[in-house]
């Protein structure tokens, strides 16, 4: 699926990083479920929903959990911010207020080189308070 976004569809946000699903910057919601699409084989995915960073927010009106990870700075390189993001989402959509420690569970499978990993985990829930206002 990850050279099909990429190189057919020109969706880039999602990255190539080990091809193996184990380091997350390919990571993409399917059906509203994070899977890593660098091991997921496009013929299997069938009439399944694709969200990939791209269909979050934009650049005038970035996804809440976009805009937390701008305001805390939490994307240094960018490797793993894709990754970081979907998953992310993928948990506040089934458990909207979960706790630190869930939070870094939910990411501990995302690898990040620079890092920022204090700041990534505070813009979940930091995320959580701009859903509830928007």
């Amino acid at each position: 699926m990850l050279y099909v976004l990429r190189n057919d569809l020109a969706l880039n946000g999602a990255k190539f990083g080990c091809g193996l699903a184990q380091c997350g910057p390919c990571t993409v919601l399917l059906d509203g479920r994070a899977v890593r699409s660098c091991v997921t084989e496009i013929r299997t995915i069938g009439e399944a929903e694709i969200t990939t960073i791209e269909g979050l927010g934009t650049v005038v009106k970035p996804h809440p959990l976009q805009q937390a990870f701008i305001d805390l700075q939490a994307a240094r390189c960018g490797y793993c911010i894709n990754g970081m993001i979907m998953t992310a989402k993928d948990l506040l959509d089934h458990n909207p207020h979960p706790t630190l420690n869930e939070v870094r569970e939910a990411l501990a499978q995302n690898l990040c080189r620079c890092g920022t990993h204090g700041r990534i985990a505070r813009a979940v829930p930091r995320a959580v308070g701009n859903i509830r206002k928007t």
